[in-house]
């Protein structure tokens, strides 16, 4: 009996065996949340481009602002979100289920600001529009980025992101074009785009509302910090082994940070104790650094204008370059960044951008100019934006997913406003490329010291933080 018990036991650990490599190309499949939440980014990002691909010729050629004032204007586009991220993460840590609707308010606030701009001609009510507009995408960032962590194992992270990065980066191709082909059709073209926008954004928030699941599905996997001291149970419920799990067992409750009643709710004190976390801590340093030199989208397309003359209808097709390039590396690029290191494929994309600089500082006028600029701005991009989410993923707990990416999120838009501020003021004071020459040499320093950092091994204790 024993060595029939065996044998049935080994042709049962068999025929698991032959299942698993099936189960994990499941397991490596995106995720259904990561593909509602990419097509309302898709959708989203249709009417936000179609606004930030006319705004700059707005402001400075229709409203006649200084590069200084733009800078203003662009440094709050870019960074008032800053101001807000922490509240939308923590706001979507403290619920479970919250996490769709905290970003759901911020999409739909946007929404509400596009009308707006068609009654606003000064600095002022702008700046608030723009100010306002920019709340909501600060609320909706971490929430949704932190439901596209939690549904993904750490294997695939970096795939889902860049599933979610190339959808995203598709309405932002789309957009431009849309706003492009309304100013061509139109007579009061800045109008109709504005009008245009706010439709197609009261579809994006009708969709996440629609089919984007509630709450964050975890995907439950064998490895990574995510997953540290955890396993399933007979019923396929997630427990935790250990001094805890055996205490809860012992006594019929649930382990804190875990489910059910007695788990502590985030708060903000422990969201910011999470900088503690030296690997945390450096991926945020090293985010804010690089920001601090990065010139943002509207200057480098107000570059490439100047130098190569492009007239003014023609400027609305500028950021199709940088979002063709972007939706066609996001997956690729992402992948690459599961396979090779994270951090490397992130570095790497800043060094793409330097090139992009490089280009645009040389006597070049080649006709191949504005692609080989807009082909590396867009694979910055697509190095850069998801990936450093995936990084940063590694080192927080889900407990407090939404705000640790929150703090990275905030110290990179915060630099970004600074720059934006500086480089209109440095392009007003001594023009536009003594500017970028700054910034350059800027960027490359900044890259240099972030080559020279190494993170250590992300830490294992999944609630460590929690107050």
């Amino acid at each position: 009996m024993y060595v029939a018990d065996s044998r049935a036991s080994t042709s049962a650990a068999s025929a698991e065996g032959a299942r698993r490599p099936r189960a994990g190309r499941r397991r490596a499949a995106v995720a259904p949340t990561v593909l509602a939440l990419g097509a309302v980014s898709l959708i989203t990002d249709v009417s936000s481009e179609m606004v930030t691909a006319v705004l700059p010729l707005y402001l400075v050629t229709g409203l006649g602002l200084s590069p200084l004032g733009f800078g203003l204007l662009d440094g709050i586009y870019n960074g008032f979100s800053a101001l807000v991220r922490l509240i939308g993460g923590h706001l979507a840590d403290r619920g479970g289920g919250r996490h769709k609707w905290v970003a759901g308010f911020g999409y739909a606030l946007s929404a509400a600001c596009k009308p707006l701009l068609l009654l606003a001609h000064t600095l002022t009510p702008i700046g608030l529009i723009l100010a306002a507009d920019r709340t909501g995408k600060g609320l909706r960032t971490a929430p949704r980025d932190a439901l596209i962590s939690l549904s993904s194992t750490p294997e695939t992270r970096g795939r889902a992101f860049g599933v979610h990065r190339a959808m995203d980066t598709a309405g932002a191709l789309f957009g431009p074009l849309v706003a492009f082909l309304i100013l061509r059709a139109t007579v009061d073209g800045y109008d109709a785009v504005f009008t245009v926008s706010f439709c197609v954004a009261v579809v994006g928030v009708l969709v996440l509302v629609l089919f984007v699941p509630n709450g964050a599905h975890r995907a439950r996997t064998k490895s990574g910090p995510d997953s540290a001291r955890t396993k399933s149970g007979p019923d396929g419920a997630r427990t935790k082994s250990g001094p805890d799990s055996a205490r809860s067992q012992a006594t019929g409750t649930a382990p804190q940070g875990i489910s059910g009643d007695t788990a502590p709710r985030p708060t903000l004190r422990a969201a910011l104790a999470l900088l503690a976390r030296p690997d945390l801590r450096r991926v945020t340093l090293c985010a804010l650094l690089l920001g601090l030199a990065t010139v943002s989208d509207s200057f480098v397309y107000l570059l490439l204008q100047r130098r190569l003359g492009v007239p003014d209808r023609w400027f609305a097709l500028l950021p199709l370059g940088t979002a063709a390039a972007f939706l066609l590396l996001a997956v690729p690029l992402g992948r690459l960044a599961d396979r090779v290191g994270r951090w490397r494929v992130f570095l790497a994309g800043h060094g793409a951008l330097l090139l992009a600089y490089a280009l645009l500082l040389t006597s070049w006028h080649g006709t191949a100019l504005p692609y080989a600029v807009l082909l590396l701005h867009g694979c910055f991009y697509a190095a850069t934006d998801g990936v450093l989410m995936a990084v940063a993923s590694e080192s927080v707990p889900e407990e407090l997913r939404s705000s640790g990416l929150a703090l990275v999120q905030t110290g990179q838009a915060l630099a970004r406003f600074v720059c934006s501020l500086g480089f209109g003021a440095a392009w007003t004071a001594w023009g536009d490329r003594t500017a970028l020459t700054a910034s350059t040499v800027a960027l490359a320093l900044c890259a240099l010291f972030a080559l020279t950092l190494r993170r250590p091994t992300p830490s294992a204790a999944p609630s460590e933080g929690l107050a």
